[in-house]
């Protein structure tokens, strides 16, 4: 219509060729690539098309070449007549892949533009229309712009501290392990005990209804390995900002009643507990990024940066969003979508060598039974992912029901999945003056209740 009008609509078609040319010659940018710019951010249909392609099958793990994406195309629908001759042509006019960031960043900035352009129209629409008072029409337009700029936004995953972190290896795993599990230590030893600890190339998903301390169980786990390992821990979060992370962390380390941190009403004892626990911090490497947009594949780009990865943990999977440049997504249910990351999640844990710790919301199934503790139907918009998760562990307070139950901080840990042992429950102290979990050295076998 714009250029109907005589407009030239914002893009950069040498740009968008050079991306896509740099992806086809050499696939280890790829990573550096989708992490930089969206499917929807090439104007060109055609190009469009193979790069979606290609993120889908980096979502997926799959071989990356020009045979393999016409093939991919064809499946997908997308291929045309002439696609062969216009994959090699792209191929052709890109001398290198070296400066395929920069024709990213080019590429990016042309749909910066469009969308400002579309953004302008819609206010115009707005004024023009005349149907509401200035002021509202003015917030209107703020929220559009708002828009724009949370769009524009890069997460990137934030370290808690540049210090440099200290190396314990070798006394660290013995410590934590006792040389009795072969994975990583959660910090909770009836755990570790149970699931043989956190071991390479596993999803492990935490379930829990809202409030039940998923979150605060999660980030235990996150520091402990980050503490007593020496690697690094990313931690996506699409639900707190990371500074109400770090906060809670803080909160658990020194032993702080979090309401007291939230309102900075701190005793002298607590603030030297708090410039304590904020070193412990310090020495730690966890990695932050609370972008709530990311996808599987954002995710997973991030982490082949990371050279000393020990540990991912997502918060939580049923807000991630599902890779755009999958279409067969517009066709299927939301349950669907879910099945398709958590097997996306398998695929990154293999990939990367490391546990994956995803959380994901149960169902309201499990409050309308007189026993309310969580089995695994329960998982909301379930599909397949009882059958990708390693482990599940589902999270249960008696007292989060009953107000009248003998000891309200009594926490369950039901390993309702173990694929290299036995289920069972363990139980824990949940402390929620500081949001954290401490163990009852008590392991019951499922059988016992």
């Amino acid at each position: 219509m714009d250029e109907l009008l005589g407009k030239q609509v914002p893009h950069s078609a040498a740009a968008e060729q050079a991306v896509i040319g740099s992806m086809l010659i050499d696939a280890g940018c790829i990573p550096d690539v989708i992490e930089k710019v969206r499917a929807d951010e090439f104007y060109i249909r055609q190009n469009r098309d193979i790069f979606e392609t290609v993120y889908a099958m980096f979502s997926y793990g799959q071989t990356i070449d020009p045979i393999t994406i016409l093939d991919q195309m064809k499946v997908r629908g997308v291929y045309k007549d002439g696609s062969d001759a216009y994959i090699a042509e792209l191929m052709n006019v890109t001398p290198t892949a070296a400066n395929v960031l920069e024709y990213a960043a080019i590429v990016k900035d042309r749909a910066l533009l469009r969308n400002l352009a579309q953004t302008a129209d819609e206010i115009n629409k707005l004024v023009y229309e005349g149907t509401g008072e200035a002021e509202s029409m003015l917030e209107a337009a703020e929220r559009k712009i708002y828009a724009l700029r949370q769009d524009r936004t890069v997460g990137g995953l934030v370290p808690v501290s540049a210090v440099v972190q200290s190396v314990y290896e070798s006394l660290s795993a013995a410590a934590a392990s006792g040389a009795k599990i072969p994975g990583l230590s959660t910090g909770l030893p009836d755990i570790d005990r149970s699931i043989l600890g956190l071991n390479k190339g596993e999803l492990i998903l935490v379930a829990a209804r809202p409030g039940m301390g998923k979150t605060s169980i999660a980030m235990n786990i996150a520091l402990h390995v980050a503490k007593t390992s020496g690697k690094t821990v990313a931690v996506f979060s699409l639900e707190m900002s990371r500074e109400q992370l770090v906060s809670r962390l803080l909160a658990g380390e020194g032993l702080i009643p979090s309401q007291n941190l939230l309102t900075g009403q701190l005793s002298p004892d607590e603030w030297k507990r708090v410039g304590t626990a904020a070193q412990s911090l310090y020495a730690t490497d966890m990695r932050i990024d609370d972008n709530p947009t990311l996808t599987v594949a954002d995710m997973s780009a991030q982490c082949r940066r990371l050279s000393n990865l020990g540990l991912v943990v997502i918060d939580y999977l049923q807000l991630m969003q599902s890779s755009g440049g999958n279409k067969n997504y517009s066709n299927e249910n939301r349950q669907q979508v879910v099945s398709d990351m958590s097997r996306m999640l398998k695929i990154m844990a293999k990939e990367l060598n490391i546990p994956v710790i995803c959380l994901s919301q149960l169902s309201r199934n499990c409050e309308t039974r007189p026993n309310k503790r969580p089995v695994l139907s329960d998982l909301r918009e379930s599909g397949a992912i009882e059958q990708d998760a390693d482990v599940v562990i589902a999270l249960y307070r008696d007292g989060y029901y009953n107000r009248e139950a003998e000891n309200p901080n009594l926490a369950e840990a039901i390993v309702l999945k173990n694929r290299k042992g036995q289920t069972g429950t363990v139980n824990l102290t949940w402390l929620p003056e500081y949001t954290t979990f401490a163990s009852c050295d008590n392991f019951h076998n499922e059988d016992d209740y």
